[in-house]
């Protein structure tokens, strides 16, 4: 019989990746948001329901009679407005969304429950952060998933509920939304455009997906590392403007105006990962190469035309 898998955003860049991936291992995999999926993700195998999480009632009325025995929450959107600007929105959607989840999830069946947090979680704190420091969101949005995390740690302490933490460093690959800054940046090259770009000193950590994709699923089927943080990474951080000179390579195209717009405010300049627990626990390591992982991203957007 085969086991039950929740993808909750399953909709989303991660969650397709995720549900793909589950679909191959033999799950019975169930995606959980908001609105259906684009042509792009739909994957036929998958059974897709469409509700509001934030409805309690439909969120009760769709797990009371389910048997799930994992998930993988990806819900959320990456949204760096301030309180003034709308942020307790952010806050609300992100840790209220997880709290429905738990809430009403049928723990009797529930082997694993894996929640994507942010490398935003740990503000300016200095690089390599580590899963041991004490965060410092900057956002609304970090704050939510700060909230999120500790919510689980804490439900894992008391009631023994068997949540594991990803905190995901800057994710990329085929079929992300157009909207994040690879895609965009893949997007202008391919119609020979110029973009504005900021000086693109910032030193960030980029993962391929499939990597990520990889270690949730290792991490569901352990059963000695609940209540746990992970960075998952690539480990190796290169500055923004090095990014861009790789993707320009690869496409022979494209112009890049750097210092064309300032940093976003409040933004760190350094923010990138120790992978040193993800190693040791999860017996894990990243196999894809930036280069890779760009030319696969760059050959997805050519043939998709996004």
């Amino acid at each position: 019989m085969k086991e039950n898998l929740l993808i909750v955003g399953g909709t989303g860049f991660l969650g397709f990746h995720f549900a793909k991936e589950g679909i191959i291992r033999g799950f019975e995999v169930y995606s959980l948001s908001k609105n259906p999926p684009n042509k792009t993700r739909f994957i036929k195998e998958v059974n897709y329901v469409n509700i509001d999480l934030m409805d309690q009632n439909k969120i009760c009325n769709f797990l009371k009679d389910l048997k799930i025995d994992y998930v993988i929450n990806c819900a959320g959107y990456v949204d760096h407005r301030m309180i003034k600007d709308g942020g307790e929105n952010v806050i609300d959607n992100h840790f209220s969304v997880t709290n429905n989840l738990v809430y009403y999830l049928n723990k009797e069946y529930l082997k694993s429950f894996l929640y994507l947090g942010s490398s935003d979680e740990y503000g300016e704190n200095p690089s390599p952060q580590i899963e041991e420091i004490r965060e410092s969101p900057i956002s609304p949005y970090s704050f939510a998933k700060v909230a999120t995390c500790h919510f689980l740690q804490m439900l894992n302490k008391t009631e023994n509920f068997p949540a594991i933490i990803f905190r995901l460093f800057l994710v990329y690959g085929p079929n992300q939304n157009k909207e994040r800054f690879l895609p965009q940046l893949i997007k202008k090259f391919l119609k020979n455009e110029k973009i504005l770009i900021s000086p693109g000193e910032q030193i960030r950590d980029f993962c391929y997906v499939e990597d990520v994709v990889k270690a949730g699923f290792i991490a569901l089927k352990k059963r000695n590392i609940y209540g746990e943080i992970f960075n998952i990474a690539s480990g190796n951080p290169i500055k923004i403007n090095y990014l861009v000179n790789i993707v320009q390579k690869i496409i022979k195209k494209g112009n890049p105006i750097f210092g064309g717009i300032d940093y976003r405010e409040n933004e760190s300049m350094s923010l990138f990962a120790s992978i040193k627990k993800a190693e040791n626990f999860l017996n894990w390591k990243p196999k894809i190469s930036l280069e890779e992982g760009i030319l696969q991203t760059i050959i997805w957007f050519k043939e998709n035309d996004q």
